[in-house]
This record gives C-alpha cells, sequence and structure tokens, in this order.
C-alpha cells in the first residue's frame, strides 16, 4: 500500500462564473497599448508641428516705443549711491594721526627707462629662414623645423619681429626689426 491510496479525491476549485475578469484585462491591454502609441507618436507631431508648440517669435517683441514725456532722474535708496552736489573738502576728525607707519610695494611697478624685455624662449627652429610667399598682409617663411605664416608684428626664427612686408625691384622683401632684409626667392 502507499501513502497517496488513502488520499481522497478532491474535485480542482471551479471558476467564478462571469466574464468580468477577462473583460477588465482586455481593457487594460488596450489602455496600455494606446499609451504606448500615442507616447511613440507625440514626439513627431510635436517634431512635424512646430508652430503649434512652444513660443511664438511673434508674440515676442524685444523693442518697445519710447515715451514722449522729458526723462526723470534716477532714484536710488542707497545712501552710497547718493550724490552730493555741494563742493567742500571733507573735514578730517581732530584725533587723526598723521604720520604714517604703513610702506608701499613697488610690485607691479616698472622704470619708465627701462627697455621692453626680450622674448626668453628662443623661437623653435634654426635662425636661418627664407621667404616663400606674400600674399594678404601675411608671408609664408620656411626654415629647418617647417612652414610658418608671419604678419607684421609677428616674430621671426631669428627672435626679431616682422617691421614691414613691402615690394622692392618686383620682389617681395620682410625687413625686420633688427634692420635685416630678407627677399622672397
Amino acid at each position: 500500500m502507499r501513502d497517496s491510496d488513502a488520499d481522497e479525491p478532491v474535485a480542482p476549485p471551479e471558476k467564478p462564473a462571469g466574464r468580468s475578469s477577462v473583460l477588465v484585462d482586455r481593457l487594460l491591454a488596450t489602455t496600455g497599448v494606446c499609451l504606448a502609441f500615442g507616447s511613440a507618436i507625440f514626439p513627431w507631431y510635436v517634431f512635424l508641428n512646430p508652430d503649434k508648440f512652444g513660443f511664438g517669435s511673434e508674440s515676442l517683441n524685444n523693442g518697445r516705443d519710447l515715451s514722449l514725456v522729458e526723462a526723470r532722474n534716477v532714484f536710488s535708496v542707497s545712501p552710497l549711491a547718493l550724490i552730493s552736489k555741494e563742493k567742500k573738502e571733507p573735514k578730517l576728525p581732530d584725533n587723526l594721526d598723521q604720520i604714517k607707519t604703513a610702506t608701499v610695494s613697488n610690485v607691479g611697478q616698472t622704470a619708465k627707462e627701462a627697455m621692453p624685455a626680450k622674448v626668453e624662449q628662443p623661437f623653435p627652429g634654426a635662425e636661418a629662414f627664407r621667404l616663400l610667399h606674400v600674399a594678404n598682409g601675411r608671408a609664408l617663411i620656411e626654415d629647418a623645423s617647417g612652414m610658418f605664416m608671419v604678419k607684421v608684428g609677428s616674430i621671426l626664427p631669428d627672435n626679431s619681429k616682422v617691421a614691414v612686408l613691402e615690394k622692392r625691384d618686383g620682389q617681395w622683401v620682410i625687413v625686420t626689426s633688427d634692420g635685416a632684409i630678407y627677399k622672397n626667392q
């Protein structure tokens, strides 16, 4: 004899008689599908009809007509903004100590007769260069490290600056701040 022989057979539970649960399930599924479809289509609708959404540029007016009334003085409630119209010397307190006890730093001050400093780091490349072409106020030069585009005021490989780009005897020349002349070759 087995353990299952003593069990009494039991019938499965019966489903409630009615179609309401099937109807609710189908209604919820249909609603979900419709929401998903609308969510997928709505951004494209907005993209294809920008005039119906967003700010209309014609409704924004950045200008205004000025009044024909004479302008009034600006008023500020800040005491620091109020300007005294009286021309009087400020009165110093009687107990003010007139002895100067501080020093003034000379950081940032330069001597008037000092010459401007040369560039500390030399231009990359060799000292010698040649002029290749001049057009539109700029010159193309070449040295051992490559080609460079320079204009008046640019630093050259020999650490001088371009003073003038001019045409002499039918050839373009560069006159440097050191006085050197480089001809077009």
